[in-house]
């Protein structure tokens, strides 16, 4: 799912969080060492990494979280991942945090309750790492994977109210089998174009709620880039699972040169 925090396409928050995660993991060895060796270089080492591994982490907090309102599929297995994640993340900056307080300075001898905090805000930082890791490799967050035929990510914002008839793409916007990500209003919808006309569907899988405007449209079938299920894009049916409902399809018709969506009452 393209991120929506990126510079030239390329997603900022999986490139700062090296930074905070070697930031931090090095202040507990250099502070562990340097009580060892009674070494004060070692352990000014420690606590500068520390402020500094804490302070990129805020900066690596801004485009997360709006990757995680924007970017990570609502109501689904992703969205969860996400949110443990975010919950492992900042509670290991907090944990730092409360043990540089404890500190005093990043000169100052660190004393066993800032090591014991780093150990547990370390432990954290390696769960959190790991789902995140998970949230770029299996749910595929901040990936653009366009397809050959799939034309650019194209998405937008819309305020409508139900029922009413609203213009979501000009007659020449989508070639066959491209597709358009809708935010109305709280929901998120797909138009699609497919060798039969306009097709308009809810943009999550019903299996474990993956993105299907992220997926690949091909003869008619949409298909989730998470586990595969497919979907047939005019009825909503389900042509292949792991999935087993079907996906809810909406009205949509073109008329004076643009694509016409009925937006569908709130669920």
């Amino acid at each position: 799912m393209r991120s929506r925090a990126s510079f030239r396409s390329h997603p900022i928050h999986p490139a700062l969080i090296p930074f905070p995660l070697a930031f931090l993991f090095g202040s507990v060895a250099f502070d562990v060492f340097g009580r060892w060796q009674q070494s004060e270089p070692l352990w000014t080492t420690g606590g500068y990494l520390a402020l500094a591994g804490i302070g990129v982490a805020l900066v690596a907090a801004i485009p997360g979280l709006i990757d995680y309102r924007y970017s990570v599929p609502p109501k689904s297995s992703g969205k969860r991942r996400a949110t443990r994640h975010m919950l492992a993340m900042v509670s290991a900056v907090t944990l730092f945090a409360l043990g540089a307080w404890i500190r005093g300075g990043a000169s100052a001898e660190p004393p066993l309750a800032t090591i014991a905090l780093g150990f547990v805000g370390a432990v954290l930082l390696g769960a959190g790492g790991w789902m995140g890791g998970v949230l770029v490799t299996r749910n595929q967050i901040s990936v653009d994977h366009r397809y050959a035929g799939a034309g650019k990510w194209r998405e937008a914002t819309i305020k409508a109210s139900a029922d009413e008839w609203i213009e979501v793409a000009r007659a020449d916007e989508l070639a066959v089998d491209q597709m358009k990500l809708l935010r109305v209003g709280d929901r998120r919808l797909v138009l699609g174009r497919s060798e039969d006309g306009w097709v308009a569907f809810d943009d999550r899988c019903t299996h474990r709620g993956g993105s299907l405007a992220d997926g690949v449209l091909i003869c008619g079938t949409v298909q989730c880039p998470w586990h595969g299920s497919q979907f047939d894009v005019g009825s909503g049916r389900v042509v292949a699972g792991p999935a087993q409902e079907p996906i809810a399809c909406h009205v949509v018709k073109e008329e004076g040169g643009a694509v016409r969506l009925r937006v569908p009452r709130p669920e």
